[in-house]
């Protein structure tokens, strides 16, 4: 029974560990709203106007509207990847 609940725990364990390293790094940006749409979310750091998407699962508390000051907590996630040819290195001629 002991060797049971061990094997069960390793694996919780196992999974719990696998589900921590596939989350990706999280980012923060802080500044005030510049626009707000159902899909989308503008706002002004620095100099720089950051636009973030948003969808059904991005969670808000609060009032979110123009004007206010926000920190959003983003993920980087490419959506697509396309490799070029490596171009073959040049040979020093000589001389």
């Amino acid at each position: 029974m002991q060797r049971r609940w061990a094997i069960a725990l390793a694996a919780l364990l196992l999974a719990a560990a696998t589900a921590y390293a596939a989350t990706s790094k999280t980012y923060q940006v802080t500044g005030p709203v510049l626009a707000v749409s159902d899909d989308q979310i503008v706002v002004q750091k620095g100099k720089d106007r950051w636009e973030l998407v948003r969808d059904a699962n991005t969670k808000v508390t609060g009032d979110l509207k123009v004007g206010s000051k926000v920190t959003i907590e983003y993920r980087m996630l490419a959506t697509s990847v396309e490799v070029k040819a490596s171009t073959p290195a040049r040979s020093k001629s000589a001389k």
